[in-house]
């Protein structure tokens, strides 16, 4: 197996694509007891000792709720086109619900038109895991009634964005608030039941499916709404039936449970009746698979960071074996993911072809590295502009394979709190030291006006 695009001398893209950063409320926003703001899971988790590295959280983060026009400048000065990011639902709706806290709206519509001031388009996340732990205490997502509390949110937010903002997300990455949220436990809230993650699965989805009915009733306004979903092209190690069928499996776990409810308005049978069988879960209303079926998107989001190979398991009770490449040349990032971009193009030119959404965005691509400043201050981040290059190569080639990509969000404008790695893992195109604040554009962030500017490279 080999990585890496292939090489070429000149790659163009269309005038109109949609080159812009990625972020999320509380990877850089702080500010967690300002405003009326309320208490998230990710709050009660990264205070909660040895969930996150070093026993981190996200109080300050980069401080972006008070420097947001400093970092839309840093926007501005890159060239981008466009700038997604979410909505904490916490500053919204302190208790989840109830009456709504207009300080909250008043930070995102300043946020927005400071945005559309600078020639910059907003894409909205409505979701990104940060759930109000006041409705975590009542069960969280493993209850149906937080579908109707999410509609309330999106109503609230729809009603107050939708004459500035065109491009909405429902939710990000759901597999991973279901299954490191409530199957590992590796994120917040930190429940380990592999049934409940299913019910909580199904739940986002319904939530999803909902939010987008709702959301016809602001079409006149010209938006469009979608979804993020993080999937892994699966590779079998060998040709052999049995290593097949692990990725088979690991696709139906992974990639299918999400895509086919979304654009077939079913769960993938071979997952379904296994899941029945194994945790007899999810429970399904007779009226849930309706409201998937009458939600269509108008794009789909596509977070892309690593493929998966997958091999006959040797247990019994497995399903499939996960399996490190160690080919010639591999490359890992600094989480330890394999560097292969090769598999975003097998995955959206199989996208395009199995579930023909309207449009695609990569709603995020990048990589952590061991960004360091040298004494000039400058950071030589040739890694990360090395996997971008190749990464943008995969995506021009599916593209001319017929792929109906509009716009590519690198993840992430600034080095951010990582979750359960904290503040170890620098994602970023432009650098923050987390003593000070100070913002600095790494050689990448300069490589990617230029890239931005000449519509290609």
């Amino acid at each position: 197996m080999q990585s890496g695009g292939a090489q070429v001398t000149e790659i163009q893209f269309p005038k109109d694509f949609l080159w812009g950063t990625a972020t999320a409320s509380y990877q850089i926003e702080g500010a967690v007891n300002e405003d009326g703001r309320g208490e998230t899971i990710w709050d009660r988790f990264s205070h909660t000792p040895e969930k996150v590295y070093d026993n981190q959280n996200g109080d300050v983060a980069c401080d972006h709720y008070h420097r947001y026009r400093e970092d839309i400048r840093l926007m501005k000065e890159i060239g981008l086109k466009s700038y997604r990011f979410s909505i904490a639902w916490a500053r919204i709706y302190p208790s989840g619900g109830g009456k709504l806290n207009t300080p909250g709206i008043d930070f995102y519509q300043r946020l927005v038109d400071e945005l559309l001031g600078n020639g910059i388009i907003p894409m909205v996340t409505l979701y990104h895991w940060d759930l109000p732990q006041s409705l975590q205490d009542k069960g969280g997502w493993s209850r149906r009634d937080t579908v109707k509390y999410f509609l309330d949110f999106a109503g609230a937010m729809f009603d107050a964005l939708c004459d500035r903002v065109q491009l909405w997300i429902t939710h990000n990455e759901p597999w991973v608030a279901a299954y490191m949220g409530y199957k590992t436990g590796d994120h917040a809230p930190g429940i380990r039941d592999a049934g409940t993650a299913l019910q909580v699965a199904h739940h986002l989805l319904l939530s999803h499916a909902q939010a987008v009915q709702l959301f016809q009733e602001y079409k006149k306004t010209g938006g469009q709404i979608g979804i993020t979903l993080n999937i892994a092209p699966a590779y079998p190690d060998t040709d052999s039936p049995e290593d097949e069928q692990a990725a088979q499996y690991y696709d139906g776990y992974q990639n299918r449970w999400f895509l086919d409810p979304i654009f077939k308005g079913r769960y993938p049978e071979d997952m379904f009746e296994l899941y029945r069988r194994q945790y007899k879960a999810p429970r399904i209303e007779s009226e849930d698979l309706e409201d998937f079926k009458k939600s269509r998107i108008d794009f789909l989001g596509v977070n892309y960071y690593m493929r998966k190979i997958l091999r006959r398991p040797e247990r019994q009770n497995e399903l499939y074996a996960e399996l490190r490449p160690d080919y010639q040349g591999v490359q890992f990032t600094e989480m330890d993911w394999e560097v292969y971009p090769d598999g975003l193009y097998t995955l959206l030119t199989r996208i395009q072809k199995d579930y023909d959404p309207p449009a695609l965005y990569v709603t995020e691509n990048g990589i952590a590295c061991r960004d360091t400043p040298s004494t000039d201050g400058q950071i030589q981040d040739d890694e990360r502009i090395a996997y971008l290059q190749d990464h943008f190569n995969a995506a021009h080639r599916a593209m001319q394979a017929g792929v109906k990509l509009k716009g590519y969000q690198v993840w992430s404008l600034i080095d951010n709190f990582e979750w359960a790695y904290g503040y170890s893992k620098r994602f970023g195109i432009v650098y923050v030291d987390y003593k000070t604040q100070a913002r600095t554009l790494k050689k990448s962030a300069h490589w990617y006006r230029e890239l931005i500017s000449n519509s290609g490279f």
